[in-house]
């Protein structure tokens, strides 16, 4: 993995979660040392993102990108072509979940940043390994997108309704 590519996983991951991440297990992770994961940290501080090195590893305080939620509606066999959109224009699919009228809200996390990402979550689909939670709901769900500006969660916004699916903003 190039080093560009590995900083990315590695903040992605750092804010996927809650608690602090150990370098040690951060250097496992990515088949790196545990010094060159103090340096990817570095690097990730001086691009603006405020992670904050504790004992117990590092936390992502707050992400210099932007997320907006909002509502889709589609049949299963548009899910490639939707994530896709958003990988394709710079987004990151965070999440999914749905509102359940006897559960309630069934959430879970995607992290989907790339083709090959999107590629592997619908060949989880396809083989059976699990359903989308779209289907519980009739194709209604949402996501929280992550983009590096306003103006790309809009692009992607702009290019779904283009190509007819159904988008509900949500403020």
């Amino acid at each position: 993995m190039k080093t560009q590519d590995r900083r990315k996983e590695i903040s992605l991951y750092l804010m996927s979660k809650q608690q602090p991440v150990s370098g040690s297990a951060l250097a496992e992770k990515f088949g790196v040392s545990r010094q060159i994961i103090v340096q990817d940290i570095g690097y990730l501080k001086s691009a603006g993102f405020d992670i904050l090195s504790t004992r117990r590893g590092y936390i992502v305080k707050q992400s210099p990108f932007v997320t907006k939620v909002f509502k889709v509606r589609h049949e299963s066999s548009q899910s490639e072509k939707e994530l896709n959109t958003i990988v394709d224009f710079g987004g990151t699919v965070v999440d999914v979940f749905v509102w359940h009228k006897v559960y309630g809200k069934i959430s879970a996390p995607l992290n989907i940043s790339s083709r090959f990402q999107v590629k592997q979550f619908i060949e989880g689909v396809r083989t059976g390994k699990s359903t989308e939670l779209l289907n519980i709901t009739g194709g209604y769900h949402y996501h929280t997108i992550r983009a590096e500006n306003n103006e790309i969660l809009d692009l992607i916004v702009k290019e779904l309704k283009n190509d007819d699916f159904e988008i509900f903003d949500e403020e």
